[in-house]
C-alpha cells in the first residue's frame, strides 16, 4: 500500500496532476509489481511563498516547476529503488513533459505492521499483499 506526496509549487492544471500521477503509478506497477488498483497519491500544492529552493541545486539548474515526491512503501532493495527512480523520471518526462532537472525523489521506507487498509490481505510468509506474487527475497518476514 505504497502512499505518494507530490509538492508542488501552486497553479498547475487537473490534467498536468493526472498524468504526473499516471506516471508515477505506471512506474509502481511495473516497478514494484504492486497490483493496479494500489494507487493513493496526494498533490500538494504550494505558494510561492512555501516553496523555497535554490535556482541551482546540485549543480543544476532547477524550475519553477520543481517538484519533491515522497515515496512511502515498505523495504525494497536499493536495486529496486535504482530502478524505480530510472522509470519515474522517464515516465514523468513522457507522460507530463517534466524534465529530468525538476524531480526530486526520496523515499520514506516503513515498517509492514505500520500499514492498514480495510479489505487488504497480507501474506504472513512476505508481509506484502496477497495479490503481489513478485516480492524481494531479502525483504520476506523472518521466520
Amino acid at each position: 500500500m505504497p502512499l505518494i506526496n507530490v509538492y508542488l509549487r501552486q497553479g498547475t492544471t487537473p490534467e498536468y496532476r493526472r498524468n504526473v500521477s499516471a506516471a508515477l503509478h505506471k512506474a509502481m506497477v511495473d516497478v514494484l509489481k504492486i497490483p493496479h488498483d494500489d494507487q493513493f497519491h496526494v498533490f500538494l500544492e504550494v505558494t510561492p511563498d512555501n516553496f523555497h529552493m535554490q535556482p541551482v541545486v546540485f549543480g543544476l539548474s532547477r524550475s519553477e516547476r520543481t517538484m519533491l515526491i515522497q515515496l512511502s512503501f515498505n523495504q525494497r532493495t536499493a536495486e529496486q529503488k535504482s530502478e524505480l527512480f530510472r522509470a519515474i523520471v522517464n515516465n514523468l518526462r513522457l507522460l507530463a513533459d517534466v524534465p529530468e532537472e525538476d524531480v526530486m525523489l526520496m523515499v520514506v521506507e516503513t515498517a509492514r505492521e505500520n500499514w492498514w487498509a480495510a479489505g487488504r490481505v497480507v501474506n504472513p510468509e512476505t508481509g506484502y499483499d496477497t495479490r503481489m506474487t513478485e516480492v524481494p527475497a531479502e525483504t520476506a518476514v523472518p521466520n
